[in-house]
């Protein structure tokens, strides 16, 4: 049972530290469960409900911007972003899971898709640094609804586990006209709703293959989760504005070739 609960502490961590990174956190914790061995029905979503923790951090950084977004601080002058914008956002993705949905848990959630993930997600973020068009919005406030949109569009990419959402949103945000900074921070926003409604279908779906042997280690992976993803999105959001997204890539491909030689 010691080694279940250092597990759960493991994986709470690679959720933590990957979720907003623009690296794939589905991609790291499936692998990462196959490597500790931490697999199965109750594994699968066990990785589903800790990244409730990783979102619950996006609120605690967040909190003004979503009572304002629902007009609980009119007192607040950050009017520009609005429900529309997060709307706009979330809707191709939505519609496209839902169709796709039972089709990407039964092919694409495995080792082998997340190293092609890996791999494609890498040359997007590469090729939107390279490709970026001029920078028209310079704070969630500046974002227009069609960029919304289009940073939507690409978020359907994260569909297939490895590709990363982060990295996707914040790709589409460059090529679109963000910078990254506000590309990232409307990553993490977006974020919030489109997990929460994926995660809660799933759990859903799934709840019934767990007991209540499973509680302390959700709960232990949950806290350690929210606790890392706190961290890991105060230090991303000093840095991403001068760095650019292909040290990740490359992180991702260099990922990519040391798990190739683990699996084959």
């Amino acid at each position: 049972m010691l080694w279940h609960y250092l597990s759960a502490v493991i994986m709470g961590m690679v959720e933590g530290l990957t979720e907003f990174l623009p690296v794939s956190s589905t991609g790291h914790l499936i692998l990462t469960g196959e490597l500790i061995h931490f697999t199965g029905e109750a594994a699968k979503t066990f990785e589903i409900f800790i990244q409730l923790g990783s979102i619950l951090a996006v609120v605690v950084v967040y909190w003004k911007r979503f009572f304002n977004l629902f007009g609980l601080m009119k007192e607040q002058k950050e009017k520009g972003l609005n429900l529309l914008h997060i709307i706009f956002a979330m809707l191709p993705a939505v519609v496209l899971g839902l169709i796709l949905h039972d089709a990407i848990k039964t092919y694409l959630f495995s080792p082998y898709t997340v190293l092609v993930g890996l791999v494609a997600g890498g040359i997007l973020m590469i090729v939107a640094e390279k490709k970026r068009t001029a920078v028209t919005a310079t704070t969630l406030d500046t974002l227009s609804y069609k960029q919304a949109f289009g940073i939507g569009v690409f978020q359907c990419l994260a569909l297939w586990p490895g590709f990363s959402r982060s990295g996707s949103t914040i790709s589409g945000g460059l090529l679109v006209g963000t910078d990254r900074k506000t590309a990232a921070e409307f990553s993490f926003i977006v974020a919030v709703p489109m997990m929460v409604a994926a995660s809660g279908l799933d759990l859903l779906k799934s709840y019934s293959s767990l007991s209540t042997h499973d509680i302390p280690i959700f709960a232990i992976g949950f806290v350690t989760a929210f606790l890392v993803a706190l961290l890991a999105i105060k230090v991303f959001l000093r840095f991403v504005s001068r760095v650019k997204l292909t040290p990740f890539a490359i992180y991702r491909f260099v990922l990519a070739l040391l798990y190739s030689f683990i699996l084959f």
